[in-house]
């Protein structure tokens, strides 16, 4: 199932590793859900392990999720927006990106951007009186997922009435949640329960994933048949080497140790998605306690020239073909650690989803860590409601004066120099051996923003020799934002904002007629806060506000690289 290049020089480590798994029986206890594998405090993670049993306990669902798509499609409904933020979000991104949609099943579309843009287009593509709203949150106190609740909640009620509205939700969330409880007084159409021991960023196998999946017409039962095939696989407790979860993640962990800490994915254009769910899989399980791997996900393959020795590759094959052509295939003649995964269908992405999260669980042993919390995301998220609470009390947020305006664009930066194209020089020359360049993008996703930012990653780059990765934001925040806080302070954070040109209120509660706050608001203070977070924590950032032109905005930015 893995093909691997050029482990020779770590064989001996791997080796080592997965021998002393074996002594200390960690396959086993961690089917035992024996939290010490990890932490001397065992409930720590303990709590945490339900999605070891998931793939099995789900098949007692089906019947019931199945039978909610059914009841969906007859009443008409004929569109889906989940709303959601992080583990809510990214696994039915994946599933609603690969998957087409059955006919007669809804078209599923995924919310999970506060940019006022992202969330007019949603509304603008999703009539109420044909839509099914899905309110998304472990928590069930997500800010974001309960900003686009209220906003959608009276939106529909306006346009198909008070007795009708609540036929348009329905929740997935933890028992005894806030968000369960305004479910249910609702009478929303259905609440489905997560399990209180599965993480968000493990929930891929859950119904926070197969229930909108669901909707679509995707075969879950095959998506859980897949991991179920896989988990059987990584119980196999003495030839590790056979065991594809304790193996790919002995090797990603063993590697990290050497200073490999750069986990490149490479994946095939119709699998793009899934990169985003393993970034925040490997990225908030990993990235802590001054220790982090970077997962590095669609930035294009460089020559070998171009890459420092800090890489290990992972590539998902999708199809025939021979892995050593083409760029991955240069790599490996340049003596580049490879490995390479196969994936027959799209419905074995359940085995994928089960491998990756057993495969961390088993890297975070080797890293000395507890991958299941997340100490550092909290920092930007007290910082949003403190930002938030000064616009409430003022009816601003507080001002940030830019280093230099050139073109439309202002730059905000800690690096003094005489002109923007020095402080962005200055900026770069703070990277150490071994970082990293994060572009922290607080646009709406579309095709044209995701190219504009490919061509910056590249051109940065090229000038550094650094590895590059591009989020949008908030998602990044419940993403790669712990990673961010809590490795060590490698990573150089260049935040792209701008303005934007129409807002949309969001209402103070539902059938609440007043609104404090808008998502450009909630937008601009998210961004502020994480800035604030970042340079408080001691990393260094530097911030583009393109303005009200985006294009040119980043044509400027661009021009200042050299």
């Amino acid at each position: 199932m893995i093909q691997t290049f050029n482990l020779e020089p770590y064989r001996k480590e791997i080796d080592d590793g997965l021998a002393e798994l074996v002594r200390q029986r960690i396959i086993p206890r961690i089917f035992d859900k024996d939290g010490t594998v990890w932490t001397a405090d065992p409930a720590a993670a303990a709590g945490r392990l339900g999605w070891l049993t998931s793939p099995r306990t789900m098949e007692r669902q089906l019947a019931d999720i199945k039978a909610f798509a059914g009841s969906a499609r007859r009443s008409g409904l004929t569109k889906a927006l989940l709303l959601g933020m992080g583990g809510s979000s990214l696994a039915p991104y994946v599933l609603a990106s690969v998957f087409k949609t059955r006919k007669g099943f809804l078209e599923l579309d995924i919310l999970d951007s506060t940019v006022p843009e992202a969330v007019l287009r949603a509304r603008k593509n999703c009539a109420p009186e044909t839509t099914l709203f899905i309110v998304s949150s472990k928590s069930g106190t997500t800010a974001e997922t309960n900003s686009f609740f209220s906003y959608f909640w009276n939106r529909t009620r306006e346009v198909v009435g008070p007795a009708s509205v609540a036929g348009h939700f329905a929740a997935i969330t933890d028992p005894g949640t806030p968000l369960e409880t305004a479910a249910v007084r609702l009478g929303f159409r259905k609440v489905f329960q997560g399990d209180p021991e599965i993480g968000g960023r493990f929930s891929a196998l859950s119904p926070f994933c197969l229930a909108p999946a669901a909707l679509k017409g995707i075969r879950i039962e095959e998506i859980l048949a897949a991991a179920r095939r896989l988990a059987r696989l990584c119980r196999g407790a003495r030839n590790l080497r056979a065991n594809p979860g304790a193996f790919l993640g002995s090797v990603i962990g063993v590697l990290a140790g050497r200073g490999l800490d750069k986990l490149t994915i490479v994946l095939p254009r119709r699998l793009e998605s899934f990169g985003l769910w393993l970034e925040q899989l490997i990225a908030e399980s990993t990235g802590k306690n001054g220790r982090g791997i970077l997962p590095v996900t669609g930035e294009p393959l460089r020559l070998p020239e171009q890459y420092g020795r800090d890489r290990l590759f992972v590539a998902l094959k999708a199809g025939p073909g021979a892995p050593q052509s083409g760029p991955l295939g240069r790599l490996i003649k340049a003596g580049f650690p490879v490995l390479v995964l196969g994936l027959p269908r799209a419905a074995d992405l359940g085995e994928q989803f089960f491998l990756w999260e057993f495969a961390t669980a088993v890297a975070g042993r080797f890293l000395g860590i507890n991958p299941f919390d997340q100490p550092d995301v909290e920092s930007a998220k007290r910082r949003t409601q403190a930002l938030l609470q000064v616009f409430r009390t003022t009816g601003a947020l507080p001002a940030e004066k830019p280093r230099f305006r050139t073109k439309g664009v202002s730059v905000f930066s800690d690096v003094e120099a005489p002109n923007a194209r020095a402080c962005l020089a200055g900026f770069l020359a703070q990277s150490k051996p071994g970082g990293y360049i994060a572009l922290q993008a607080f646009l709406p996703p579309a095709e044209r923003t995701e190219s504009s930012l490919q061509e910056l990653r590249l051109r940065l780059g090229a000038r550094t020799g650094l590895a590059t990765t591009v989020g949008f934001g908030p998602r990044f925040l419940h993403s790669t934002g712990q990673l961010h806080k809590g490795d060590g302070g490698r990573g150089l954070f260049v935040q792209i904002t701008a303005a934007d040109p129409k807002d949309a209120p969001i209402p103070d509660g539902r059938d609440a007629e007043r609104s404090t706050v808008s998502f450009g608001v909630l937008k601009s203070a998210q961004a502020q806060g994480d800035g604030e977070a970042l340079r408080t924590s001691g990393r260094r950032v530097i911030r583009f506000d393109l303005g009200c032109d985006v294009e040119r905005g980043f044509r400027t930015v661009l021009s200042l690289i050299g």
